[in-house]
């Protein structure tokens, strides 16, 4: 069943909804919204059991995100828009895209992952399991590594300590659920029938949406353009929004309203 979620709304102009990642909130956008809302309007959302939004009762998997999303839409009296999503996000806003096509009017996959090698299944998988032995809190670092680069969690230790207390006030299982379909999701399958137009973005160095991976993914879809973003690892929102916007607000504004 699905769960209405918090959300917000700003800007005017053609929809975008905006889909966050693990343990994350519709905050990560705050910044991108800022510079989009003069021309589209931006609709951002909790993911269930994440900030505002209410705490599902059991485990749950990639079509019941899509229904949440399939939900919100709907109760909004939204016919078509864009979507797009950060890592975990970037999965949900495809597998929208390849049940409801009519409604889907631009993809944007935002350090994502698919294609994965046995050898990178693994390593996510492991991930997920040193979580469950240890406990969240004890491989917080090892993930805000992978996230941020080592200059900017240098100069802006504030900002790692913000997203950092996200994932602490995420419920564990929760957290742990939705890490659980990260790591086990796979749109290889499938990508190839998702024709909307597509922007496959992600950083240089991120490790476990690498453009290895990002690459394969937009030579999977049939109109999909990719871009690499140097020297940025995952949290690209969160780090660098000013060198994210450009691409995004161009991408967007080649659409036809």
């Amino acid at each position: 069943m699905a769960i209405d979620c918090a959300y917000s709304v700003e800007g005017s102009g053609p929809a975008l909804f905006l889909i966050h990642g693990i343990g994350a909130r519709r905050a990560t956008f705050a910044k991108l919204v800022e510079g989009l809302r003069d021309r589209f309007t931006c609709i951002s959302y909790d993911l269930r059991g994440h900030g505002e939004s209410p705490v599902p009762k059991a485990r749950f998997g990639l079509d019941d995100l899509v229904d949440d999303l399939e939900a919100l839409r709907a109760r909004l009296g939204i016919e078509t828009a864009h979507f797009a999503g950060h890592s975990l996000g970037g999965m949900i806003g495809p597998a929208y895209a390849h049940r409801y096509p009519q409604r889907v009017r631009s993809l944007g996959l935002w350090s994502t992952a698919a294609f994965r090698t046995d050898d990178d299944s693994a390593k996510v998988k492991a991930v997920v399991a040193a979580m469950r032995e240890k406990g969240i809190s004890q491989v917080l670092d090892t993930l805000t590594a992978r996230w941020f680069t080592d200059a900017f969690a240098a100069a802006r230790p504030d900002v790692i300590a913000w997203r950092k207390k996200q994932v602490v006030d995420t419920p564990a299982d929760i957290f742990l659920n939705v890490f659980d379909i990260y790591a086990e999701t796979e749109m290889a399958p499938w990508l190839h029938e998702v024709t909307a137009p597509s922007m496959v973005l992600t950083g240089e160095l991120d490790g476990g949406c690498n453009p290895r991976l990002n690459t394969l993914i937009a030579k999977a879809m049939p109109n999909a353009e990719l871009v690499i973003l140097d020297g940025l690892k995952h949290a690209i929102f969160i780090e660098a929004t000013d060198r994210v916007l450009p691409h995004v607000r161009r991408f967007l504004l080649a659409r036809p309203v």
